[in-house]
Parts: structure tokens; sequence; C-alpha cells
């Protein structure tokens, strides 16, 4: 069916004419109504005559229009959604609510932490910077315009006020994804910059070796620990300047207190810990009477200690091999990479070649200068020769292969063959120290080079959350600063886990950034609201199924 116009008697007549075939098979047609003169129908016969056709056949009323669309700015859902998803299957809004619950604050604090932690992982602020970013941003069940920057700062307050409560209550909720009978516990420490030249009881703000600056800077400590799967488990801020060694047995006493787990093997790292501290390590029990087991890398400027245990076992030449031995007692695991031995040893070499080529540049320019062959510029010195050679030689870190003797009257060097042949016997070594005796020494070297993975994991404290700097300046304020960061590498984490199992090309990062152009939109025509979303792709449809959560739903927004 269709309209048809027609004029008679200089008017438009509109009737409704219907096209079919007869018997014969020619299309005709025939008129169904005469709807009158066009000029004669009001626009609310007219809207009348749609909506009577639209509500017959079961479809939606029009809209009515005045002409006019006012639009509101477009504020982003997707990522914000999919965090809430996590927030609440994990169970964190029930166990943060309970946690912080009290009679006596006018506010929702745990929604507060909640909006913190997302910001952290879609586009970290300041606390500050959070309010500007909720003006752009849907974060489900959260009224942005009665967040205000006191409210931030009051639920900060509380997280560190009742941070035994909530490590217990997030141990709850991390157990059922850990093994209770083994658990590969991993621990690290990096450094965090923090602004304020001021100083506070209890500050945690020193000067210190900073590994973001790469000098001295003023700091805290942020040591993290996780299960052998990623899962961050604990965590604690030090003192600036403390010393790695002293921050262990605490975190892995403060681990087990919210962590029932029978057995424990600590990994850490060559920096971490020096070997007179395995005593210490081995002393400490655990729940159940357990003894702390411990893979510790061995420091290379410890290898001499072990120099004469390495050089006994017989590792293949060509292809990379695992030997074991016993050192005090305790064994020894041993592994050996050609490629990365062959790659230190000419690294090594070049720098060699590099300063012998400026000894004997010296020694040439000495020589000429004794024979009465001048050159242009400042006269040469045994001395200058001297500390410019050895200058080089610390630069370049090899004062224990080339020796200069400055007793000699004339300058002059020799290379120390017997040490140079010793460092390139230990060359492409991985020396792991351990206590573990159920375990073959393959598993032992496998089980240290899953470390890297907390250290991935301090980058994304660093790059993606933004950990630092830190502009607090209250001792507890920091530690509510750290604790936020950590809840967002839990969320970082569990969405990594499930990624991993369907899209284990996808990484956390991609994931979110194809997640942001989801939108939430408001028009109001004439003086009907309308809301909607973003049609979604076929790839953020699937991250959804991904990552285990509901598709964003506006009703819900």
């Amino acid at each position: 069916m269709y309209l048809r116009a027609s004029r008679s008697g200089g008017h438009t007549y509109l009737r409704l004419v219907e096209s079919f075939r007869d018997a014969t098979g020619c299309s005709r047609q025939r008129q169904i109504a005469q709807l009158g003169r066009a000029d004669q129908l009001s626009a609310e016969q007219v809207d009348g005559l749609i909506a009577g056709l639209l509500k017959a056949t079961g479809r939606a009323l029009p809209v009515p229009i005045d002409g006019t669309a006012h639009f509101e700015a477009a504020r982003e859902v997707g990522r914000c959604w999919v965090l809430s998803e996590l927030w609440r299957s994990l169970g964190l809004d029930r166990s943060i609510a309970q946690a912080l619950r009290t009679s006596r604050r006018q506010f929702d604090a745990e929604a507060l932490v909640r909006v913190m932690v997302f910001n952290r992982l879609c586009d970290p602020e300041s606390k500050l910077g959070v309010l500007r970013w909720l003006d752009g941003v849907v974060v489900p069940g959260i009224e942005a315009s009665s967040i205000t920057y006191p409210h931030l700062l009051r639920a900060m307050d509380a997280l560190i006020d009742n941070r035994e409560k909530l490590e217990s209550a997030l141990a709850g909720l991390m157990r059922p994804l850990i093994d209770s009978e083994l658990s590969v516990v991993f621990y690290d420490l990096t450094t965090i910059r923090i602004h304020g030249a001021g100083e506070q009881d209890e500050d945690v703000r020193r000067f210190g070796l900073s590994k973001d600056v790469d000098g001295i800077a003023r700091q805290f400590v942020l040591g993290v620990i996780q299960s052998a799967d990623g899962l961050p488990l604990s965590f604690e801020v030090y003192e600036g300047n403390v010393s790695e060694g002293k921050t262990l047995l605490p975190m892995i006493q403060r681990c087990l207190a919210h962590y029932p787990i029978r057995r424990v093997i600590l990994v850490a790292d060559r920096g971490l810990l020096n070997l007179d501290n395995v005593a210490a390590l081995e002393a400490l029990r655990l729940p159940h009477d357990g003894t702390l087991e411990y893979i510790l890398a061995v420091p290379a400027m410890r290898y001499a200690d072990f120099a004469t245990s390495i050089e006994s076992l017989n590792f293949a030449q060509d292809e990379p091999s695992v030997r074991e031995t016993r050192h005090d007692e305790r064994r020894l695991v041993v592994a050996h990479d050609p490629l990365m031995a062959q790659h230190k040893t000419d690294r090594r070499q070049a720098k060699i070649d590099e300063v012998i080529a400026l000894g004997d540049s010296l020694a040439a320019k000495l020589d000429a200068q004794d024979r009465g062959k001048s050159r242009r510029g400042r006269r040469a010195s045994d001395r200058g020769a001297y500390l410019r050679f050895t200058r080089r030689i610390l630069d370049e870190h090899l004062g224990r292969y080339i020796k200069a003797d400055l007793k000699a009257e004339r300058f002059t060097f020799e290379v120390d063959e017997a040490a140079l042949g010793k460092a390139r016997r230990l060359d492409g070594k991985l020396v792991l120290l351990t206590n573990v005796e159920d375990a073959s020494a393959e598993t032992i070297v496998e089980r240290y080079k899953s470390l890297a993975d907390i250290e991935r994991g301090f980058r994304v404290l660093k790059s993606d959350i933004e950990i630092a700097p830190v502009y607090h300046r209250l001792p507890d304020r920091i530690r509510a600063h750290a604790f936020i960061c950590f809840l967002a590498l839990v969320l970082h984490r569990v969405m990594r886990m499930r990624l991993r199992i369907r899209q284990p090309g996808t990484s956390v990062e991609r994931a979110l950034e194809q997640l942001q152009s989801i939108q939430l939109h408001r028009v109001r025509v004439g003086n009907k609201p309308l809301t909607g979303l973003t049609t979604m792709t076929q790839t953020q449809l699937a991250l959804f199924t991904d990552l285990e959560t509901q598709r964003p739903d506006a009703t819900r927004l």
C-alpha cells in the first residue's frame, strides 16, 4: 500500500491505494480509503493516524518532534562497566563495604574506593583529577555529582584504618584462586618516587638510590608478594632507604597470617638477599611446624664463592643444560645457556679490546715523546696516562681483568688471563641456592625464571596504573594510595588470567583500549529524552564473553 496524491479543482487529495494482480496476472490498483484534502489535514490528525497504525501493528509510538534536538556530551561506559562486573563477581563490593561499614559516615566509602581503583586502570589521575575524570565516564551505581575531594581523602583514611580487616577479606576472596597445598611465592621490591620537602612523624619518605631516576631521589619502597599464577597476595610500604634483606621475613609472616597454606617456596631475586640471611630463612617456622623453602639466585659478585663447585660440573657446549651439586649441605643448581655465555664473553672482550687500544695509544704517545717526536696539544706524562687509563677501567668495570702498574716508572699495564679465563667459565651461568629437595633441577630453574612475572607486575604499577609520582605527604595516605594501586593490580591480574584462557594474544591494556569507545549517549528530541549505547563491534562483544561479564545495559546505567 502507498499514498497517492491527485489534483482536482486546484486542491491536492490524498488516497490510500493498494496494488494487486488480477486473475490474468496483470498489475492493478484499487483505492482503500479517501483521506481528503491535504491542506485540511491537521498535524494532530496525521500524528493520530500514524500512532493508530503503529499501535495496531505492535510497533513503538512516534516521538513528538518540535523541530529541535539537544545532545548531551557522550560519557564513556565500556571500561568502567567491565571493571564493575569484575569487582562485583570477585565479591570486592560486599567485602569492602562490610569492612568499612559504620553509622558515623555519611557517604559510601566502598563506592569511593571503587572509583579511585577504576581510575588507576583507566586514566590515572590525582585525587582532584578523579573528580574531573568522573565528568566524562559512567561508573555503574555511582552518582558522580555527590562525590567531593574531602570524601575521597576520608575514604582513603578509612581504607588504611581498616587494613587488617580488608586484607583478611581480600585473602578470603583470593584463596579459591590459589593452591592451598603448595604455594610458590614470589617477592620483590621497587622504589616509588614521591614529592614533598617537609618532614612528618614516622615519615616513610627517605632519600635513597632510585630505580626510576638512576640516582638519589626521595622515595618510598614498595614490596609485593604474589602467587605463582601472578595473583598479588600482599604488599607493604617501607622507608625509602630500607635495606632489602630486612623486608623479607615481615612480608612472609604477613602473608602467612592471611593465607593458611601448608607449604611456601619463596622465590627471590639475586638482589634481594645476601647469602648471610639464608640461615635466618631456614630458622623461620611456618604453621603446622613447617619449614620455609626457598629458591634464591646467587648474586654475580658472589659467584667466586661457588667457583670450585661450578667448575666441577660438566655442561653441554652447544645447547642449554642444567646441572646440580651440593654446597654447605644445600642444593646448588646451575643452568648454562651457551648463547648467553657467548654474548657476554663477546661483550666483555669488546670492552677489553677498546681499553687495550687506549692503553697502547697512550704508551705510543709517551714513547714518541721520549724520542723527541712531539705532537700538538698538552705534553703527555706517565701519571696522566695512568689516571686516564684507570678511569676508563673503572667506567667499564674491568678492574678484575686489566691491571695498571702504578709503581712502575713508565706507564705499563697487563691483562690477567687467569681471572679472564675464570670469568669466561662462569659466563651464561644462572646459580640458584635452594633447600627444595623434591623438585628436579629443571623445575627449580623454571620456578626462578617465573620471577620475571612479578617484575612485569611492577611495570604495570608504574606504567599503566601510574603509582608514581606520589604527592601525598602523610604516611597513612601514602599507604592508602599504595593499597588502591594494589587493588587495581588485583583486577588487572584477574583480567589477564581470563584473557589468557580465551584470547592469549590480547593484553589487558589492549582490551581496555577496545572497550573505551563504548559510550552512553543522551539526546532530547522535543520533549522526549532518549538514551542509548554505542553500537558494539564483534570484538567488543567477544571481550565481555571472554572476561566472563555481562554486556552493558543502558537501563542499569
